[in-house]
């Protein structure tokens, strides 16, 4: 254990009667802030301990996911920092490019104008006010959660060192021929203008329909089945598989697509599945990834038939309609010369959306920038094979490797004017030049520069070490580079863990950029639902931190934190934690009240109780148990064991079975006082980590010290005494069996009650004064008459029940239970006595009668007991 060299204050310390977490939160945190405890300084000797945020956007609030992967973020940051690393824990921000877009359009929208009213460059400067105004809101919510963040090197991924960073590493990849610009199939939204990411498309099933329609004429026919039936306009082929017996006439041959006047070929692939539908499918490369690949394959012309809007373009009836609109109106043609051979409506299909703005994605062929990512995949998938990255839990790195060793070439480019602008400049003659971030982009009439922006995932995917000042080599790259743990929601380890692995490996000429991935769930509402507006089911955690405090919100959001797993949460587990939070402070009050002290040594083991001996043994235990789920980020396990620890051990049976000693005064007063406040001093160190306003604030009141921040982590002293751990558990057996036959026999836990205790020649008899103190048992007295005799533990303890309670009433209440329970046999018994039953029922039902009658026959048993212990009449 920690060794205090803190001189407590000369007078009793008070603390007020009652913890009010809004009087202490806000004032505390920004001590800590002021005093620099969060600061991290690079030229320190200590070893470096780094993680990086994962920046939350720029138009975010905290909501219970932030607040649950920051809290336990902040837990190792503050744990290292104690242990004596020099800690880093880097804040920071996303531009959010497409989010941050919208909402300034629609201010513009309020005012009835649009960006193009505006034009770029006053529009970019538009954001930059919009984002200075209203922008990080989040910031300050996280102070109210009591992040432990380094706010001198706060950034923001549009910043002027990380937009050198990004314009450097563009520069590189596309020297490096890793950076190419070509048409290919994109996710398009109409909406937003703009191609967005995978991690931008949210699915949903959407009610649609699925209509089949007839190709060819004659002989030289195949139905087609789809739920698109408007991209027929922009059809090139029919493709079937080549082993396909069906179809294998009409391979090469060229049939009439409805509704035009072209002709299409009939091709031989085998992504064909002949299985499926009619085994034929229609072939759209400009609007489908898979048909633009087969188009690839066999020389296909490419049709773009609809605008950036979702408007069809195609000269003929259906020119001017919106997608949706063509739609049905395709259908309706088809329907009426006969094309239309089977539908089915409605059709439930999964079908993505604009995460933004919720409209239809729409594919679409499109001269986009990419990223050429199989070699920046390999190295990213041989740094977590090779060990140098371990990603917690281990059975997500299957999901991992299923990610990186498939991944297609990334589209970074997107066509909004919130970004980092591609440094790409084309000149009059077709030249193309990349401009890095000290060359001087081309001059001369003719010159214009790319106007796409990055993906905003390109800027977040250098976040490790362009916040710590890449590309130059600072002393904050050199200190906290690579950093450490990266913890981050399982959600996103396709398109953000990723993108960091394969840009930190090639960036940092084969560093990592962190050592452990650590996944997370999902925060959940209490019956596992998914948050949802929608669902009514969102919670602000600021309601619940205003309510109830933030080291409640915290501790419960610790406690279920379990590695990969999703994680439920609802108020009544708020409140209990902050019934815990309160149950450190009052037992903490009662402590000092009772002379609970951290100056000098801890006295020599000879000199102390079983009882100290026995709960310095289990603190002992229990640091060394939460060091090792701490290693294993195994928060849940580490906060159960800490609430365990706190409440059960230390405040129900420590100090309880103090107060007698307490009481007594003396000599082994002050070695009890000394014990306590070492249990005390140690317990409160290791809940800091995820509960550390109230601990802090007991902390300094117990020892004198600074901060809890700044002080000492535990160590396992190696203080063990089985033979006093078996001892109190044999106090905790008699206490615990006698408070269950005191409640089953109606008294009330703090009704009295006459007893003998013969413990004479066993380990329980120093501990008899406490034991009369935890059961509220009297000296047996004049006219003593045991009613009731427990032997338990090796020792009998004998009540006298009479006249504590009226027996006639008592034994009529137990006589209809003992009834109740022998029915429950007879039933019980007759059906597993009945041989056709039990070949009929299925095994859970007969085990659930076994389990049944197990449970009736135990109550028989204990409710007979307890009726022969009832005084005679």
């Amino acid at each position: 254990m920690t060794e205090n060299t803190q001189q407590q204050p000369a007078s009793v310390p008070e603390l007020p009667t009652q913890y009010a977490p809004a009087e202490v939160e806000g004032q505390l945190y920004e001590r800590w802030v002021e005093r620099g405890y969060f600061t991290a300084d690079a030229t320190s000797t200590k070893p470096a301990y780094t993680i990086v945020i994962p920046p939350p956007n720029v138009t975010g609030s905290l909501h219970l996911g932030h607040a649950f992967q920051h809290t336990l973020m902040d837990a190792l940051t503050r744990r290292k920092r104690m242990q004596g690393y020099e800690a880093l824990w880097l804040p920071g921000m996303d531009h959010a490019g497409i989010a941050t877009q919208n909402k300034v359009e629609q201010q513009l929208a309020e005012e009835g104008k649009s960006r193009h009213d505006l034009g770029r460059e006053e529009f970019v400067q538009r954001v930059w006010k919009w984002k200075e105004e209203y922008g990080g809101k989040i910031l300050g919510q996280m102070r109210r959660l009591g992040d432990g963040v380094d706010w001198s090197r706060e950034r923001f991924t549009m910043d002027e060192g990380l937009s050198r960073a990004v314009q450097t590493i563009f520069k590189r990849l596309y020297d490096d021929e890793l950076i190419y610009r070509a048409e290919r199939i994109i996710n398009w939204c109409p909406r937003c203008l703009t191609a967005i990411s995978d991690i931008e498309v949210e699915y949903q099933e959407d009610d649609g329909e699925l209509v089949s329609i007839k190709y060819g004429e004659g002989e030289d026919t195949l139905v087609v089945a789809t739920t698109r039936a408007e991209t027929m306009l922009g059809d090139t082929a029919v493709a079937v598989h080549p082993d396909d017996e069906r179809y294998k006439h009409l391979v090469g041959k060229r049939i009439k697509l409805p509704l035009t006047d072209r002709t299409i070929p009939v091709v031989a692939d085998t992504h064909v599945d002949p299985e499926f539908g009619t085994g034929a499918v229609k072939v759209t490369p400009a609007h489908d990834p898979n048909d633009f690949a087969i188009g690839q394959r066999h020389g296909l012309e490419s049709m773009t038939i609809m605008d950036e809007r979702g408007v069809i373009t195609v000269h003929g009836p259906f020119q001017g309609l919106d997608r949706f609109e063509a739609r049905d109106a395709v259908v309706g043609a088809l329907r009426s010369q006969g094309r239309i051979v089977a539908e089915k409506r409605p059709y439930v299909h999964s079908v993505g959306h604009c995460s933004r703005c919720k409209t239809t994605i729409e594919p679409r062929l499109s001269l986009q920038w990419w990223v050429k990512v199989e070699p920046l995949a390999k190295a990213a998938g041989d740094a977590v094979r090779d060990g140098r990255v371990a990603i917690h839990p281990e059975d997500m790195s299957k999901r991992y490797f299923d990610w990186v060793d498939n991944m297609h070439d990334w589209c970074i480019s997107r066509q909004l004017w919130w970004g980092h602008r591609i440094p790409v400049w084309y000149g009059p003659n077709g030249e193309v030049v990349c401009v890095g971030p000290d060359d001087e982009p081309p001059a001369g009439e003719g010159w214009t520069q790319e106007t796409d922006v990055l993906d905003t995932w390109f800027s977040s995917g250098l976040w490790p070490f362009s916040t710590l000042g890449w590309p130059e080599q600072t002393p904050d790259l050199d200190k906290f580079y690579p950093t450490d743990v990266l913890l981050t929601g399982h959600d996103i380890i396709f398109f953000w863990v990723a993108r960091m692995m394969m840009f930190g490996l090639y960036a940092m000429d084969g560093e990592v950029p962190f050592r452990t991935i650590a996944l997370t769930g999902l925060v959940r509402d209490e019956r596992g639902k998914k948050m949802s507006k929608s669902f009514g089911n969102v919670v602000d955690p600021l309601d619940w931190m205003d309510a109830y405090g933030s080291d409640a919100v915290r501790f419960t959001l610790a406690k279920g934190a379990n590695p990969g797993t999703d994680v439920p949460i609802g108020e009544d587990w708020v409140q209990a934690s902050r019934n815990f939070a309160n149950k450190i402070w009052n037992a903490t009050r009662f402590a000092l009240m009772n002379g609970a002290t951290v100056e000098g040594p801890l006295p020599d083991a000879s000199q102390m109780s079983a009882a100290d001996r026995w709960i310095l043994s289990r603190l002992n235990k229990t640091v060394a148990e939460v060091d090792a789920y701490y290693d294993d980020f195994q928060f849940a396990k580490l906060s159960e064991a800490l609430y365990h620890f706190a409440w059960d051990e230390v405040f129900d049976w420590y100090v309880e079975l103090s107060k007698t000693t307490f009481f007594e005064g003396g000599e082994q007063a002050r070695v009890s006082a000394r014990v306590l406040g070492e249990v005390l001093d140690v317990m409160l160190r290791l809940l800091h980590p995820v509960v550390p306003f109230v601990t802090d604030t007991l902390w300094t009141t117990l020892t004198g010290g600074e901060s809890l921040v700044v002080a000492d982590w535990p160590t396992d002293s190696g203080f063990r005494d089985e033979a006093a751990e078996q001892e109190i558990e044999l106090v905790q057996r008699v206490v615990t069996e006698v408070r269950r036959f005191r409640s089953d026999q109606g008294l009330q836990p703090g009704q009295k009650v006459p007893a003998r205790l013969d413990l004479a020649g066993t380990p329980l008899a120093p501990h008899e004064p406490a034991i009369r103190q935890l059961l509220r048992l009297q000296p047996e007295g004049e006219g003593f008459h045991a009613t009731a005799s427990l032997p338990v533990a090796g020792a009998t303890v004998a009540l006298d029940l009479s006249g504590t309670i009226d027996v006639e009433a008592e034994r009529k209440r137990l006589t209809k239970d003992l009834t109740g329970a022998e029915k429950e046999i007879a039933q019980a018994r007759a059906k597993l006595g009945n041989e056709a039953f039990l070949a009929k029922a299925p095994d859970h039902v007969v085990e659930k009668i076994r389990t049944r009658l197990a449970n009736a026959e135990a109550d028989q048993e204990r409710i007979t007991a307890q009726l022969a212990a009832l005084p005679q009449a």
